[in-house]
């Protein structure tokens, strides 16, 4: 039986005006002058078409076999393509289709990011899942993690009674103003596994917490929400909205929970990165903008496009829009870095991970072709970085990237997929 869910809204409204300060002081930096980095290794391209099953690369998370590091897995979403899984040479060992909507007029099921839960009590035992956003059905999926498992890894244990994440009904499903970013967290003082989940074209973050059934399943309740601001007073006493198409706001896709700190960082695609409590009380503080933050856009119905005005100088210098992908590198010491992608320059910056540091930045790098038959990644959208061995293979750790233009393709067809990349050679390139 599902739990009625509930929510209290924090005290920023969709229609805030906050006032955030002119650009961090720091050199500016461009793609030209960061270290490159190269693939290992890439999947087999994904087309989103109907020949290739409508399948979009998207998100990456990296399960770690911690009884054999080799025989870890990557597992990545597919948008309406569903879910792959990989091994670490970066062969698919396994397929999962999306669901389709419950009825034939309805929006079919679409999975848009993918986090890990490691250790949630599941019928009678501690289980890793694969918590997937799916973005069409407006609902969590999860899947239980069995290395061993007869068919593949991965076994649906979403509870069939799962509500909505925001939806009153179908048709507003049908709308899809529905779950799109995803962090899952475990709360170290209790041991309670959440996701937190933002809502494609709004400024919404939900916290649900997960729960097993007595079936073995697992569900999930709302705890609260949180709406980040969607206009932003500048500091020459103006406000700014991010351009957008009529009846838009700036959304947020790509979070990670730094669970030390027990801190959400979530990226606002248009404006920048915040930091908040990952129970989603306080205060949300900025931690650093992209270039074309304050700069004025008009939409043009005919493109479909947002035609910018004069630049006011107020933008940051490290992230061109939209900030993608964000993820979490830990080190042993306690010192590490949060990744993001920088999606309108292919490059990833680096932020330190201490608070006390103010999440300062550390450098950046670029991830280039390694060969004429393994090139980089561009337009990246989804990231996931372990900073743990992975057997032979990767024994500094893994770091997966979403590659938004899959070089070289089929003719014109929309190609993508996701490169892997040794974690030392990223680490030597931010030092």
């Amino acid at each position: 039986m599902t739990t009625r869910l509930l929510s209290r809204t924090a005290a920023l409204a969709l229609t805030a005006v906050v006032t955030v300060g002119a650009a961090l002081p720091a050199e500016a930096t461009g793609a030209a002058d960061l270290a490159a980095v190269q693939p290992r290794a890439e999947t087999a391209p994904l087309f989103d078409d109907a020949a290739g099953g409508d399948a979009n690369a998207d998100d990456p998370a990296i399960w770690r076999n911690a009884a054999a590091p080799g025989r870890s897995l990557v597992i990545a979403t597919a948008k309406q393509g569903g879910l792959r899984v990989y091994d670490l040479d970066a062969r698919e060992i396994q397929s999962v289709a999306a669901p389709a909507g419950p009825g034939p007029e309805d929006a079919p099921g679409r999975f848009n990011n993918v986090d890990l839960v490691h250790g949630l009590g599941l019928g009678g035992r501690k289980a890793d899942l694969a918590v997937v956003t799916d973005r069409g059905n407006d609902r969590l999926r999860i899947y239980r993690i069995d290395r061993d498992r007869p068919g593949g890894p991965l076994g649906d244990v979403t509870d069939p009674a799962a509500r909505p994440v925001f939806s009153a009904d179908q048709a507003e499903t049908n709308d899809q103003a529905t779950a799109y970013g995803l962090a899952t967290w475990t709360d170290p003082r209790t041991g309670r596994a959440y996701a937190l989940v933002s809502r494609r074209n709004r400024t919404r973050i939900a916290l649900l917490e997960l729960l097993a059934t007595p079936a073995g399943t697992v569900t999930y309740r709302t705890v609260r929400t949180l709406d980040l601001p969607s206009s932003f007073k500048l500091p020459d006493g103006t406000a700014w909205t991010p351009c957008a198409e009529p009846g838009e706001l700036p959304q947020v896709e790509g979070m990670v929970v730094d669970p030390a700190a027990g801190v959400l960082y979530a990226g606002q695609e248009d404006v920048g990165i915040w930091r908040v409590r990952a129970d989603l009380t306080g205060t949300p503080r900025m931690v650093d903008k992209v270039r074309e933050y304050g700069v004025p856009g008009t939409y043009d119905e005919e493109t479909e496009e947002c035609t910018p005005g004069a630049d006011p100088g107020y933008g940051g210098t490290h992230l061109t829009a939209d900030v993608e992908g964000l993820t979490l590198l830990t080190e042993p010491d306690g010192d590490g870095y949060l990744l993001a992608s920088s999606q309108g320059d292919d490059t990833f910056a680096a932020y330190d991970r201490e608070l006390a540091e103010g999440n300062e930045y550390e450098g950046g790098f670029r991830v280039t072709a390694a060969s004429a038959a393994l090139d980089g990644s561009e337009v990246c959208d989804g990231a996931a970085v372990l900073g743990a061995p992975l057997g032979r293979a990767y024994p500094h750790g893994l770091l997966v990237v979403q590659d938004g233009r899959e070089t070289p393709g089929d003719g014109d067809r929309e190609a993508t997929g996701f490169k892997f990349v040794d974690l030392g050679d990223v680490t030597e390139a931010l030092d």
